[in-house]
């Protein structure tokens, strides 16, 4: 596997019949929390098409506040 954390370990491979499917939402809790907010920051990226230079920036607000 790759030292990078963001790719998805794609070693076991499982086939199932139609109907036997293992449910998705016990699959998704059966996973640690890093890894399902890993997962997430992935879908996110690529539902919006961001790469490491186009992804979105918190902007910096400064404000000038008088002490009296």
């Amino acid at each position: 596997m790759s030292d990078d954390p963001d790719r998805m370990d794609r070693t076991t491979v499982r086939v199932y019949t139609r109907g036997e499917e293992p449910s998705d939402v016990e699959y998704w809790r059966s996973q640690p929390l890093g890894e399902r907010l890993r997962t997430i920051e992935q879908i996110r990226h690529e539902y919006h098409g961001w790469t490491d230079e186009s992804q979105p920036r918190l902007q910096r607000v400064y404000r000038v506040v008088e002490r009296t």
